[in-house]
């Protein structure tokens, strides 16, 4: 199984280790150390995202990607609450069994929104919260992911996921191929795609994640943001198809200490197309708020 391209994993991103949580066994991936930064991928991605993040940043903080069941893991949990405010548990319980907070918390699309939900429910375990472009207010899921909720409704529609076993249908605009500029490697493709067509248990939990996903869970985060103090980053990709513009402009007046940045040529996942760019708005937003912390005191 572990040879399998379905359960492959980047050796960039670091030692791997598994964590007790919330009655399952969650994995993650650890590099480097210093200051800690702790990844959270989205919808039908894994940590593969992070592959061109973390050796870089490794150099100078401890990085911890976070493998979570978001339809391309590599471990069944039935037992798991995967509901949004489930997810965000489960991450913070992560940063709690790591023992490394409070944390700088990087999310990425649907990912983001659960760090939304982590920020504004466990604000003691962040030190400080980035957001790529991600889900957030009334744009979760998004309208044109909207179909995959209507799929989670009738169990055997899900099979029409095993389309995905065929590469180039993952190019087209209602699977993989509006969420990045570039292509996507074939390993890191084929770890995305192929976990639910492969694995019924990952089909299940896909679809009970899918079930649980609605707005109503941003909209309350997003009336809890004016309460969160900590450095925020908002660093949204310019050539995003999902993800407004307006919703970062939104995001950076929402929150009290937030600041702006785009990801020029990136797609939603800016860590595919634009990994040297984001590596270094992370990078500065840390060493800046570090100085700003090291000042006050």
């Amino acid at each position: 199984m572990t040879d399998s391209p379905a359960w492959w994993r980047d050796p960039a991103l670091g030692k791997r280790r598994e964590l007790a949580v919330r009655g399952a066994r969650l994995t993650v991936f650890e590099a480097g150390e210093g200051e800690p930064v702790v990844f959270v991928h989205g919808l039908l991605v894994n940590a593969n995202l992070w592959r061109r993040i973390v050796p870089s940043l490794a150099a100078d903080f401890r990085c911890v990607v976070l493998d979570l069941p978001f339809g391309s893991h590599a471990t069944a949990m039935p037992a798991a609450d995967l509901t949004p405010p489930g997810l965000a548990g489960l991450v913070a319980e992560a940063i709690e069994a790591l023992g490394v907070g409070p944390v700088t918390l990087v999310g990425n699309d649907t990912g983001g929104a659960i760090c939304q939900i982590v920020a504004t429910t466990r604000p003691e375990l962040l030190k400080r919260l980035v957001l790529t472009s991600s889900d957030a207010y009334d744009n979760f899921p998004p309208k044109a992911f909207g179909y995959l909720k209507v799929l989670a409704s009738v169990p055997a529609a899900m099979l029409l996921l095993n389309a995905l076993r065929l590469r180039p249908l993952r190019r087209f605009p209602l699977a993989y191929g509006l969420l990045s500029a570039r292509r996507v490697p074939r390993s890191a493709s084929d770890s995305y795609a192929l976990p639910a067509c492969v694995s019924g248990g990952v089909r299940a939990d896909l679809r009970r994640l899918l079930r649980g996903l609605d707005k109503r869970h941003t909209l309350a985060a997003a009336r809890q943001f004016a309460k969160f103090d900590r450095p925020v980053l908002i660093a949204w990709s310019q050539r995003d198809c999902f993800f407004p513009m307006s919703h970062a402009e939104r995001l950076k007046n929402d929150f009290p200490d937030a600041r702006l940045e785009w990801i020029p040529g990136a797609r939603t996942f800016s860590p595919e197309d634009q990994p040297a760019r984001l590596v270094s708005a992370i990078a500065r937003f840390v060493d800046q708020t570090q100085a700003s912390d090291a000042g006050e005191r």
